[in-house]
């Protein structure tokens, strides 16, 4: 089997003891990291973040990547660069500690409130990823950009990003579901991802069918026809890296749905982890 599995475990359990849990569950021993206990792990102290790595240590887990908040959904074009730039410096040196290559970002939303004119947008967001790129460069890291909110939000956009930007630091993280989400088929997901398919180096697996409305809405990845066809072409054209779940069936960080008490997220998440695994077993 080619792929590795890891996965936001964040939407499983919210303290790091219950995700590491939750992958022991399904026998996992990597997770991608996100929010621990509600905070986001680019945003602990030193203090915080000693603990949390001491911890994965002592139980061998190894971390596929950091789920970062750079020009993400919350971080529209208009906000403050500086804050993007702390972030990176400050995580950086915990990713090589880690061992882990990449920083998940996004390519900055346009203000829905001061919105900029689509050139001027873009040359923006060139700008912020070519000087957030020469820092990843200096620091051996890479700028995962996950097509979800901004620029790159389609392949068209990213595409021209990653070619004015002209970086080994900038590499697409691609994720099965977000356009199958956001424009209610999974043909442009399925459309992003041939045209993108040079440019990744890390996939999420979030899956999408129609709901009752017609929109579409969150499922497991058997209920995903274009999942089976990804993952197979995946395959056969030599991606051997990781398969990281994102599932958000029972929470969404996003929107604010996070992880509740009654155990019912953990067991959505381990399930599924089983389907994906036996799912990627008939490929």
């Amino acid at each position: 089997m080619p792929f590795q599995f890891t996965g936001f475990a964040d939407e499983a359990e919210k303290s790091l003891d219950g995700q590491i849990s939750t992958l022991r569950e399904v026998g996992w021993s990597s997770i991608e990291l996100r929010l621990l206990d509600g905070k986001n792990v680019c945003d602990q102290t030193d203090d915080q973040w000693k603990q949390t790595w001491e911890r994965l240590q002592a139980e061998n887990i190894f971390v596929a990547g950091f789920g970062g908040q750079i020009g993400n959904w919350a971080r529209p074009i208009t906000a403050d660069l500086q804050q993007d730039i702390d972030e990176l410096r400050r995580v950086a040196p915990r990713m090589r500690e880690a061992g882990t290559k990449f920083l998940r970002i996004m390519s900055y939303p346009n203000d829905p409130d001061n919105p900029l004119s689509r050139a001027d947008w873009k040359a923006e967001t060139v700008r912020r990823l070519k000087e957030l790129a020469t820092i990843a460069e200096g620091e051996g890291v890479v700028l995962g950009h996950e097509n979800c909110s901004g620029y790159g939000e389609t392949a068209e956009g990213y595409l021209e990003l990653a070619e004015a930007v002209d970086s080994p630091a900038l590499r697409l993280i691609f994720d099965t579901g977000n356009n199958s989400l956001h424009d209610h088929t999974t043909d442009v997901t399925w459309d992003y991802y041939q045209k993108c398919r040079d440019q990744i180096d890390h996939v999420h697996i979030k899956c999408a069918r129609p709901g009752e409305d017609g929109k579409y809405v969150t499922c497991h990845v058997d209920e995903d026809p274009v999942q089976r066809r990804i993952i197979a072409d995946l395959e056969a054209t030599g991606y051997d890296g990781w398969l990281s779940i994102e599932p958000h069936l029972k929470a969404a960080v996003h929107a604010g749905q996070d992880v509740d008490d009654s155990g019912e997220a953990r067991v959505v998440w381990v399930e599924f982890a089983k389907r994906l695994e036996k799912l990627v077993s008939t490929i």
